[in-house]
């Protein structure tokens, strides 16, 4: 079993398993049980409908896909607005950036999304956001 020393105390380390103790009046000894663990990741997909040279937009997952990244590159001085509706059309995200920033968006759920990216009133892109 692997230990731990932490300020001169030694502990017990537990990695990805099951520590069980005996039955009382027993062997005092801990047992180290392996098991496998089984992460519930998402997956977030991103479609893009409408899409413009002007305007470079990014949407996209991080590596364990729990967020998005909205990163934008276009026009100098220009505010970008990310809108995200859910099935039923109910806003439940939105967010603003300047040109070259990047923000974090976190949506939420599981479930099917409609995105649009507006700048001065004039929408330039839209798609859906899946997260299965």
């Amino acid at each position: 079993m692997a230990e731990s020393n932490l300020h001169g105390l030694t502990m017990p380390l537990l990695v990805a398993g099951t520590l069980m103790l005996s039955a009382p009046g027993a062997d005092a000894k801990p047992v180290f049980s392996s098991s496998t663990i089984h992460s519930s990741r998402d997956t977030i997909l991103v479609q893009k409908s409408l899409n413009t040279k002007k305007h470079k937009i990014k949407l996209d997952p991080d590596a364990n896909h729990r967020v998005l990244f909205f990163n934008v590159t276009g026009i100098d001085g220009k505010v970008y607005q990310l809108f995200i509706f859910d099935i039923d059309g109910k806003l439940v995200k939105q967010t603003n950036i300047r040109n070259k920033e990047t923000t974090v968006v976190n949506i939420g759920g599981k479930g099917n999304y409609v995105y649009e990216v507006f700048t001065d009133d004039e929408r330039i892109e839209n798609g859906q956001v899946i997260i299965r």
